[in-house]
């Protein structure tokens, strides 16, 4: 076999791995081959599409597939086109590096999303062409994550809602449920705060439940796909009958993993959702749901948070004699004596010198 290896791959720029609009990706194809061999061009392609399909059957006989496709960018370079008269590039046999740069559109892209019913995908494609032989492909997927749209309508309004319920099955009385929140966007990681006020004037009591679910919504061809998910639940402390208003807050952490709300992209919709309601035996619950907008946490953050966590480890493998505490046994503040004159570090490594290549550009697509 000529080609021993074939594959692409690219350099993270930061700890997560993650990429943004704007930024760019550096990365190469790398070809290994057991003997000279010819090819007629290497094409390199980076990529960001969203797909959803889904299958629903009416009866026994009826079958529909609904599917919808939304193509975002895709950017074609030609590493090594045909140069020779006879349509071919001649490879010598080793292992043979190509590399490439390509830049993210700064445009409004979806972030990367993967279910069994839809998908957007950002992906980085490799094409070996010769003549006479079936084209060999290689291919990886990056993972993007929108900036937060601060544009958003209604982003930092607090939120409000209310419901009246009567009481009707064993019991009598009506209940007045109203519901708070600071704001609608919430960076991962954040508190959401809940104010909840309840006047229960009915002989039943009632327990206040809080809930955050994810909404997922598919559109293909006139046609809806929803799955909703609890994501996180809570309650609180039941409120006795024929008492007087009662108010209460409750903190909701937002998950550092729980990924953006998608609100960009025609086919594919992640959004979020708070929902209290008033929990009632034997009768249908009053509920308030109020919208959640979820935003990706902004370097800044994740740079603070990072230096938090670097703090509490360092601090955490100080003796005590460094919180001003003498440990049992040991002489008066010697920890301070070695914190003064710390051991000497050698310089760090120099950077290798790379040479630039050219940046793909696809602003204009």
């Amino acid at each position: 076999m000529t080609i021993k290896n074939f594959f692409i791959e690219y350099d993270a720029i930061n700890n997560d791995n993650v990429f943004t609009n704007g930024d760019e990706i550096k990365g190469r194809i790398i070809l290994e081959t057991s003997k000279e061999m010819k090819i007629q061009a290497l094409v390199f392609t980076a990529k960001g599409k969203a797909r959803v399909v889904w299958h629903e059957h009416y009866g026994q006989n009826q079958h529909r597939v609904y599917w919808a496709n939304e193509k975002y960018y895709e950017v074609k370079h030609h590493i090594l086109r045909e140069a020779r008269q006879d349509g071919s590039e001649v490879i010598r046999e080793g292992r043979h590096v190509f590399p490439f740069t390509f830049k993210i559109p700064d445009k409004r892209i979806p972030s990367s999303f993967k279910s069994s019913i839809g998908k957007i995908n950002h992906k980085l494609k490799a094409e070996l062409k010769q003549s006479m032989k079936l084209t060999k492909t290689t291919k990886t997927y990056f993972t993007f994550v929108s900036k937060g749209d601060m544009d958003t309508a209604g982003l930092l309004d607090p939120q409000y809602g209310c419901k009246d319920k009567k009481v009707k099955v064993f019991g009598s009385g009506t209940m007045c449920l109203d519901v708070h929140t600071n704001k609608m966007g919430y960076q991962q990681g954040e508190v959401l705060q809940i104010m909840a006020e309840i006047k229960n004037n009915s002989n039943r009591s009632v327990k206040p439940k809080f809930t955050l679910y994810e909404k997922k919504s598919f559109l293909a061809q006139g046609h809806r796909k929803l799955n909703i998910q609890d994501i996180l639940k809570d309650k609180a402390e039941a409120v006795e009958p024929s008492s007087s208003t009662k108010t209460m807050t409750k903190t909701i952490t937002i998950p550092t993993e729980l990924p953006p709300s998608i609100l960009n992209c025609s086919i594919i919709k992640l959004e979020y959702r708070l929902k209290v309601q008033l929990d009632i035996k034997y009768s249908p619950n009053a509920e308030v749901k109020l919208p959640i907008i979820i935003l990706p946490r902004t370097q800044a953050t994740k740079q603070q948070e990072h230096n938090h966590h670097r703090q509490q480890q360092q601090r955490s493998q100080q003796p005590a004699a460094a919180y001003g505490f003498e440990t049992l046994g040991a002489s008066n503040y010697t920890t301070w004596n070695r914190a003064a004159n710390p051991p000497t570090m050698d310089p760090p490594p120099p950077y290798e010198e790379y040479p630039l290549y050219p940046v793909i550009y696809a602003d204009n697509l």
